[in-house]
């Protein structure tokens, strides 16, 4: 053995031994054991928060070492909305962009794209010795994976849990996507505040309203005050006139208003504004849309501006200000107000809150027995306090809407009824000469357009919701009953898909001896969006919870506990702390010292201290093997009752040491303690055993008695340690070859210690 331990001549061959031996398969025998890798995006890299996935890779290397028929299945996202925004990007640096294809054309091409960059991240998780089953590898655009997510929401609406309707979200006009709650970004910016004058329509004086986005009010519908404020009592339900409109609307309490907002009344925008949205709800308004998905202006019949419509929303502030000043309405303005805008993750555009059509499902049934099931601990959280969590998410959920208005994903199944009398589905479609053409598609039809013309170049289909709603079918091919039809375009909520992962990686054949699974990690930020869905559609489909436990990983900060990202400029890439550590180091780092659900502060130094632990356990290896090179007779294997009479106090000290820490290592690690085992073989193996009882050995002179205890105690220390650190504990283990019991195994294939042992 060479002096020192040296990752880079090691880590990758025995890599390629482990998966040519067949280790990472269930091996038929034994109990049970299951573990789903969370998917990564499949043309995602590795960052720091992929090294957590060390945890599931403990798990199931102790599993396996235990005797369980332990698998740990992976699989990758397509990823809908990120995919095909790194795509738009990769477009844009060829002089094009999503609108100068068909869908199907871009689609095509995204696919192509993805499997051209996708499978680096596999191969990096193999860099830090993860031990999944990759031939069982699922993608979530996998065949059977689609007729799932199909079956889904057949059934849920033919059950009547599904539902189409217009519904407020947050709209990246750049993208051309809507997005959910966890894929936008909220930034504090200043910018003027607008003090407009509302006059009473009886003439008697005027209510004054703070707004920023004066270009919306041709959407307002009502004037909000604070029933508790004194300054407006007795004004509910009187009428004001709406500045540069023939609109009245009225004056109305609700108290989501705040006081100390402006002049403590509001104007309501349900088409543009959440807050707004809501109230319209609760007080039965009208909502009118004067902003559509392209950014522009769109006018009511009842306003005096109409030469806004097509104007971009900025340049129509622009003009509003200076109309509403040139009428007398504008009081004021605050150059200076600060408050927060609502910005897209990725293009960190400020998004349009804007009304879409969507599909929804109906979760006020569905999260009954989820939530049940958490209450009655029949999924248990580890830390303890997420259960809390997930409960209050599950608790105050409503109506999920899944539909995304972009190209890569799961087409939702569903096929619209194109009647020629009725102009109720607007499409967008590229002719034959690549020029986009867009409006009624009845209207198409009528001036002679070929329907195979249209589809072909198909782009969006906006079909209208409620009263003038079209009939719809729900079909995964085209509905052969001699109508006219066209496809809903708006693909299926990634989470709608992901969250039914425990449905689509197992196999068939599988599902009455490992479902339930076993253990599923995860980050705590989408506990709500993704393990809440995995146990709502567990139970709805398998009538039984998807996993046993979820344990949420801590979070990878920077040395200063600070959240990484790239915009802080603090980001770690673990391969180049793999590159330069080992792979060992980077993973004992990732749990040593961490509380359950804490922060991980990924410092390069603690990284290097457990590389200098890894070339401890080398150098303990080291020495045992010289000490058995000098020995000239044969060391007889370790039986506690046969060396009874020969045991010193320092053997027996050590012994009791070894079964202490086993004992501690099961616990810990049966209650998801990773830290506590961790330390705890940490201690035993560099502390007790290196530097207390081998340094004792160096001056025995009883050494038959001596090495006999220093290799049991060694040997089962690598056993400890393997789930842990396990390149540098089989490197060990098989340099020992020549003085262990059955030189031909793994260690990654041994029997995980016991007392009894």
């Amino acid at each position: 053995m060479d002096k020192s331990y040296n990752h880079k001549l090691y880590e990758e061959e025995i890599y390629r031994k482990w998966e040519k031996s067949g280790a990472f398969k269930a091996k038929g025998e034994g109990e049970p054991y299951t573990i789903l890798m969370p998917p990564p995006n499949a043309n995602a890299s590795l960052h720091a928060g992929h090294a957590m996935y060390t945890i599931d890779d403990i798990m199931v290397r102790w599993k396996r070492m235990q005797g369980y028929n332990a698998t740990w299945i992976p699989g990758m996202d397509h990823a809908g909305f990120e995919t095909q925004y790194v795509y738009e990007k990769h477009l844009a640096k060829n002089g094009k962009s999503r609108m100068d294809f068909d869908r199907q054309t871009l689609y095509r091409d995204i696919f192509n794209f993805v499997q051209e960059n996708s499978g680096l991240i596999y191969k990096q998780f193999k860099r830090l010795g993860f031990s999944a089953d990759w031939d069982r590898s699922v993608f979530t655009l996998d065949p059977e994976v689609l007729q799932k997510v199909f079956a889904t929401f057949t059934r849920l609406e033919k059950e009547g849990g599904v539902y189409r309707d217009e519904y407020l979200v947050n709209f990246c006009i750049n993208c051309g996507t809507s997005l959910a709650e966890l894929e936008v970004e909220h930034i504090e910016r200043t910018d003027p505040l607008y003090y407009i004058r509302y006059p009473l329509a009886d003439g008697e004086g005027h209510i004054e309203v703070a707004t920023v986005r004066p270009e919306t009010m041709f959407g307002d519908t009502a004037v909000a005050v604070n029933p508790k404020d004194d300054r407006y009592k007795g004004m509910a339900g009187k009428m004001l006139k709406l500045p540069l409109t023939t609109r009245e609307i009225p004056v109305i309490e609700d108290a989501m208003v705040d006081p100390e907002f402006g002049t403590g009344a509001v104007k309501i925008t349900p088409a543009h504004d959440p807050n707004d949205f809501e109230a319209a709800r609760r007080h039965g308004l009208k909502i009118i849309g004067v902003i559509d998905l392209s950014g522009k202006m769109k006018m009511p019949e009842d306003v005096s501006m109409p030469e806004l419509s097509g104007v971009k929303a900025k340049k129509a502030r622009e003009e509003t200000v200076n109309k509403l000043q040139e009428e007398g309405f504008l009081v004021k303005i605050d150059e200076n107000y600060q408050h927060t805008v609502t910005t897209c993750y990725k293009c960190h555009k400020v998004l349009e809150p804007t009304i879409v059509p969507n599909w929804f499902i109906k979760v006020g049934e569905l999260k009954k027995p989820a939530i049940e099931a958490v209450e009655k601990d029949r999924v248990k959280f580890y830390p303890k306090r997420f259960k809390k969590h997930i409960l209050d998410w599950l608790n105050r959920m409503h109506d999920w809407p899944i539909s995304r208005q972009i190209v890569w994903g799961i087409k939702i199944p569903v096929w619209y009824e194109v009647e020629p009398e009725k102009e109720n589905i607007y499409v967008w479609w590229l002719d034959k000469s690549g020029q986009l053409q867009q409006g009624p598609a009845a209207g198409f039809l009528k001036n002679g357009t070929p329907l195979s013309e249209i589809e072909a170049g198909l782009q969006k289909v906006y079909a209208a919701t409620g009263k003038d709603a079209p009939k719809y079918t729900v079909s995964e091919e085209k509905p052969d009953h001699g109508k006219t039809y066209l496809p809903e375009t708006d693909t299926f909520d990634t989470w709608f898909s992901s969250g039914q992962w425990p449905l689509v990686t197992l196999k068939p054949e599988e599902f009455e001896t490992r479902y339930p699974t076993d253990f599923m990690g995860t980050l705590s930020d989408i506990l709500p969006f993704w393990i809440s869905r995995m146990i709502i559609f567990g139970l709805y489909d398998k009538n039984d919870v998807p996993f046993k436990n979820v344990y949420l990983w801590s979070m990878v900060a920077d040395a200063k506990g600070v959240k990484m990202s790239k915009s802080k400029g603090n980001v770690i890439n673990p391969i180049e702390l793999v590159d330069k550590y080992g792979a060992d180091a980077l993973r004992m780092s990732l749990v040593y010292g961490v509380a359950p659900g804490s922060k991980i502060p990924l410092a390069e130094d603690k990284v290097k201290g457990m590389r200098n632990f890894a070339n401890k356990i080398w150098n303990m290896g080291r020495f045992i093997q010289l000490m058995f090179e000098n020995y000239e007779k044969e060391i007889p294997f370790f039986k506690e009752e046969l060396l009874k009479e020969k045991l010193k106090k320092e053997d027996k000290i050590i012994i009791d040491q070894l079964y202490d820490v086993i004992k501690k290592a099961k616990a810990s690690l049966e209650k998801y303690r990773f830290s506590d085992a961790a330390e705890a073989i940490y201690e035993f193996m560099w502390h007790q055993l290196a530097d207390v009882y081998i340094e004792n050995v160096k001056n025995r002179e009883d050494k038959e008695t001596a090495l006999s205890v220093v290799r049991h105690m060694y040997l089962r220390g690598l056993r400890l340690l393997h789930p842990f650190m396990p390149f540098v504990t089989e490197a060990v283990w098989e340099e020992l070859s020549s003085i262990r019991q059955h030189p031909e195994n793994m260690l990654i294939t041994s029997k995980y210690p016991s007392p009894l042992l």
